[in-house]
C-alpha cells in the first residue's frame, strides 16, 4: 500500500521585518513597518547609535511590504499604504526595503531545508512547500528537526503545517504562528477546519468570501455542508466543485519540484506622479533601467522571450497593457527596450503617470543565451 502523504507547507515568520532585526536587535518587540525609501535608512549618530525614521515623517504615497507582529497589532500590514499606517501606528519605525538581503536568507532557509527533506516546491522568497511521505522520521520530530535547521542557517523562525495535502497545511502553517508546529490528519478537518472562516482556504478571495456571504455561508462548515450543486450554480460548475471538495480537505496537487517561468517582469510605482512629456527624460531612464533588470533577470533564469509588454497606470488608477510578438526570442535589452518601446506608441500618452512595467512572455532555454547587450537611455516614444 502507498503510505499516507505527508506535505508539509514552511513559512518564514515576518520574514522581511525579522531579516531587518538581525540588523538592528534593538529594534526586537518594537512596531516596525518595512516599506521606507532610502531616505528612512538607519542613521548613525556620533556616540555609535542609531536613529531611525518614523513612519509620522512619510509623505508619499508608498505601500508597505511587511510589518512586524507588534506593528500588525497596531493595524498596521503589508500591502497597506504607508500614510494610511502613519494614522495608526505614528509611533513605528520605518526601514527601507533590503531585498538583497531577503533574497540571501531565503536560499538560506531553503538550502537548510533541502538537506533534510529535498523534494522541495519554491512558492516564493519566504514559503516552501516540503513533501515528507518519503523522509525517514516521525513527523513531529522532522518538523523539530527542520524548524531548528532554518534557525541555524539563518537565525529565523518559521511556522510549519503538516498535513496530508497542500491545501490542509498552507492552512495549518498560519495557525500557531510565530514559530509554530500544526499537525492535522483527515480525521481533524471538522474539529480544526470546519470552524474556521472560508477566507482562511487559499483561492478564496475577497470577492468569493464576499458572495458566499451574501449566501450564508462565512465558515468552512457551511461550505462543507452546501450542495454541491448549489455551489456549482452560484460559482460555475469547475470552481463551484474546488469549493466543496477544498471544504472538505479534498486536494490530489503533488508537490513541484521543478518549473519553468512563464513571464518574467519588473515594474515601479512613482512616488509622485510623472508626466510623459514634462518628465520624459526621468522616465526614459526609468523605462531603460526596467529593460535592463528585465534582461538581467533573463539571463540568470537561462530563459529567452518573444513577446514583449508594457504596463502604464495613469494618476485616475486606469491600467493598460499592451504587447508584440517578435519573430525570434530575445534577452538582449535592447531589444526588449525597442519592442516596448513600440507597445508605447500604441497607448495614450496624455496623463501624468502613477506607474510602468516591462514584461517578457513567451520564455523558452535557448540552446545559447546571447550577452545581455548594454543598452542605451533613448527616448520614451512621444511623438
Amino acid at each position: 500500500m502507498m503510505p499516507e502523504r505527508r506535505i508539509a507547507h514552511l513559512d518564514m515568520d515576518a520574514f522581511y521585518a525579522s531579516v531587518e532585526l538581525l540588523k538592528y536587535p534593538e529594534l526586537r518587540g518594537q512596531p516596525v513597518a518595512i516599506g521606507g525609501r532610502r531616505a528612512q535608512q538607519a542613521e548613525i549618530l556620533p556616540d555609535g547609535s542609531r536613529r531611525f525614521a518614523r513612519l509620522r515623517d512619510y509623505v508619499g504615497r508608498g505601500v508597505l511590504t511587511t510589518a512586524t507582529y507588534e506593528a500588525r497589532a497596531l493595524g498596521v500590514h503589508s500591502g497597506m499604504g504607508t500614510m494610511a499606517a502613519a494614522r495608526l501606528a505614528p509611533d513605528a519605525i520605518l526601514l527601507p526595503v533590503d531585498f538583497d538581503a531577503y533574497r540571501h536568507y531565503s536560499r538560506l532557509f531553503k538550502a537548510a531545508v533541502a538537506a533534510i527533506a529535498p523534494q522541495i516546491e519554491d512558492r516564493g522568497i519566504d514559503e516552501i512547500y516540503i513533501d515528507l511521505t518519503e523522509v525517514p522520521g516521525e513527523t513531529l520530530e522532522l518538523a523539530r528537526r527542520i524548524k531548528q535547521a532554518v534557525k541555524d542557517a539563518t537565525g529565523l523562525s518559521c511556522s510549519i503545517g503538516i498535513t496530508p495535502n497542500k491545501l490542509l497545511s498552507k492552512i495549518c502553517s498560519d495557525l500557531q504562528k510565530p514559530d509554530g508546529i500544526t499537525l492535522l490528519g483527515m480525521g481533524d478537518i471538522p474539529a480544526r477546519i470546519w470552524p474556521l472562516p472560508v477566507r482562511k482556504i487559499n483561492g478564496i478571495g475577497p470577492k468569493a468570501s464576499e458572495k458566499l456571504a451574501g449566501l450564508g455561508i462565512t465558515t468552512i462548515a457551511e461550505l462543507a455542508a452546501a450542495d454541491p450543486e448549489f455551489l456549482q450554480l452560484q460559482f460555475g460548475r469547475s470552481y463551484g466543485a474546488w469549493l466543496h471538495e477544498a471544504a472538505h480537505g479534498i486536494d490530489d496537487r503533488p508537490v513541484v519540484t521543478r518549473s519553468e517561468p512563464k513571464s518574467i517582469s519588473r515594474e515601479t510605482t512613482f512616488e509622485t506622479d510623472l508626466h510623459p512629456r514634462k518628465d520624459r527624460n526621468q522616465l526614459g531612464e526609468i523605462f531603460t533601467a526596467l529593460c535592463q533588470r528585465v534582461a538581467g533577470d533573463l539571463a540568470r533564469k537561462g530563459v529567452v522571450g518573444r513577446t514583449i509588454g508594457i504596463k502604464l497606470r495613469y494618476d485616475d488608477f486606469q491600467t493598460v497593457t499592451r504587447d508584440v510578438t517578435l519573430p525570434a526570442a530575445t534577452g538582449d535589452a535592447t531589444a526588449i527596450r525597442r519592442a516596448a518601446g513600440e507597445c508605447l506608441r500604441r497607448v495614450p500618452l496624455d496623463k501624468k503617470l502613477r506607474l510602468l512595467g516591462v514584461r517578457v512572455s513567451g520564455l523558452q532555454k535557448p540552446e545559447a543565451i546571447p550577452a545581455v547587450a548594454e543598452s542605451t537611455q533613448g527616448e520614451l516614444p512621444l511623438e
